[in-house]
């Protein structure tokens, strides 16, 4: 991923010495950047091309201690991750600093040749400028522009919460602030409605992730760096609407499924695509005369739920269903969705780099409140940043160690390539209902880049089912969406929508992974 050829230190040439010497395989003992190489070419410090050639060996020899030990730490930082509040790019960091000084001998300045500064740079820019746009309210003019246009068709308004959840994303909004930006109206809405909160929160959630692989978006530039840095090549759109594709998918079969579901049973309290009898005019009131739980307020039923989350639900808005209180574009508002224009031509159509591209609209659109700036700065995903820049340095180095590598070969032993594909779709979609996707994307993909480069499946359709199956599963209310999600319900008891949330997020665990494989996979490769 860094790219950048390196030369050998005495001390990683020693410990290759002495891997050799002690029975290891001497044609593949170490693999350094991108193709496994002898201990010979690693004394000698000559680097192969950029390539790494898919593994030719029928049986797979067992891992050295070197590539045994960066893997062990690997697991204890997702482990450490889910259950203590530390962002798992600093463990990435201090990983990458072990694994290069201590095992491969590397300085400071050839750990840090692997940082992923476009990735870097790009997370920047693309946070620094939506966020800004999010501040001056032109994300909300776009999102109740759009619900005013649908003009009171209540079966309608839950696709258009779909639609402009995945148009955040899609033009760099990272999900979680697509759904933070999105679920208050949603969810106030399908509470004035009778809608199942549940099939509001997954479609607005589904949404978000629809359009997460975008060209622009910080999802999709991160998988594609990692596929073209292994010298494979992956058209861009084709993840991105196969990612659409999959989610719409989802959603169609969660509405017709809750749709099934009520009308075999009699009992349910809500419907699946809500009803007009419940839209007052004024936002005062609410589905069925039940009054809404604003910030501290009680569901209806007299619970408190869970109390502590209470606090985070935003008072409901009427712009959600209404076309009272429109407001008049500002000068600034006007000026953002130019800039957004002008960003879109420049990165699609001109090929310019969005890193930069985002960080300059953002500087233009600084100038129209100076004193505002401190916000606008940390307003940036700087914890994003962190967790992908300490998550691919250390990927980085596991893979000139030779893990990678090793770990690829031994899942190519488990059989037909599709077994192998389906078994890494479950293994990213189960962790990453705990895990972070981002995360796991950089840690996962890597290991099917050999099985792709033996021709035998479609780089665009594994890619994009491992990157779908690490993300949909974020619907579980352990996942920042879903808390959003939960956060924010109305006319529901906290702990009965935390069990079906759970639920839901169990079934998706189960279906998702070998849905995407079944689409993406083996239809084209049997096509």
């Amino acid at each position: 991923m860094g790219g950048r050829r390196r030369r050998q230190s005495p001390r990683a040439a020693a410990i290759c010495t002495v891997e050799c010497a002690g029975g290891s395989d001497s044609s593949r003992s170490v693999s350094r950047g991108s193709e496994p190489y002898s201990c010979l070419s690693v004394a000698t410090g000559r680097r192969p091309g950029a390539v790494r050639p898919a593994p030719q060996r029928t049986e797979s020899t067992p891992m050295t201690s070197i590539e045994i030990l960066p893997l062990i730490a690997l697991v204890a930082m997702f482990v450490i991750a889910t259950f203590f509040p530390i962002n798992i790019g600093i463990l990435g960091f201090i990983g990458a600093f072990v694994v290069g000084y201590f095992l491969l001998g590397y300085d400071d300045k050839e750990i840090l040749a692997e940082f992923p500064s476009s990735i870097v740079l790009t997370i920047i820019g693309v946070t620094y400028f939506f966020g800004m746009a999010k501040k001056n309210g032109t994300i909300d003019l776009l999102v109740n522009a759009c619900i005013r246009g649908v003009r009171g068709r209540v079966t309608v308004i839950p696709w258009v919460f779909f639609f402009c959840a995945s148009v955040l994303t899609a033009l760099g909004t990272f999900s979680p602030a697509a759904v933070a930006l999105i679920s208050p109206a949603a969810m106030s809405f399908a509470a004035r409605t009778r809608m199942s909160p549940l099939v509001m929160g997954i479609m607005t959630i589904n949404g978000a992730h629809a359009g997460a692989f975008s060209p622009i978006s910080v999802s999709g530039v991160l998988v594609r760096d990692i596929v073209e840095s292994s010298g494979l090549t992956i058209a861009p759109w084709t993840l991105f609407f196969a990612s659409y594709g999959i989610n719409l998918l989802l959603s169609v079969l969660t509405v017709v499924g809750y749709g099934i579901l009520a009308r075999v049973r009699n009992d349910l309290e809500f419907t699946a695509t809500g009803s007009s009898a419940g839209i007052e005019p004024d936002g005062g009131g609410s589905a069925a005369g039940t009054p809404i739980a604003g910030p501290g307020g009680t569901p209806a039923g007299g619970s408190s739920g869970t109390g502590g989350t209470q606090v985070l639900i935003r008072t409901p808005r009427t712009e959600a269903v209404t076309d009272h209180d429109v407001l008049p574009v500002t000068g600034v508002q006007k000026l953002t969705l130019v800039l957004i224009g002008a960003v879109l031509v420049l990165v699609l159509v001109l090929h310019m780099p969005i890193s930069f591209v985002a960080i300059a609209a953002g500087a233009i659109l600084a100038f129209t409140d100076l004193s505002k700036q401190s916000e606008a700065i940390a307003g940036i995903s700087w914890s994003t940043v962190l967790l992908v820049a300490g998550m691919v340095t250390y990927i980085s180095l596991m893979e000139e160690i030779g893990t990678i590598d090793h770990l690829a070969e031994m899942a190519i032993t488990i059989g037909a390539p599709l077994l192998v594909a389906v078994v890494l779709c479950y293994v990213i979609g189960v962790t990453s209902a705990f895990a972070s996707s981002t995360a796991l994307l950089t840690a996962v993909i890597p290991l099917a880049l050999p099985l792709l480069q033996t021709g035998a499946l479609p780089v665009v359709g594994l890619v994009a089912a491992l990157a779908i199956s690490a993300t949909v599963v974020d619907v579980s209310p352990f996942s920042t969406n879903g808390a959003l999600v939960l956060a924010n319900a109305q006319n529901i008891e906290r702990p009965r929508f935390y069990r079906q949330l759970l639920l839901n997020a169990g079934i998706v665990v189960a279906i998702a992974p070998a849905l995407c494989w079944l689409v993406l996979v083996v239809v084209p490769t049997l096509v």
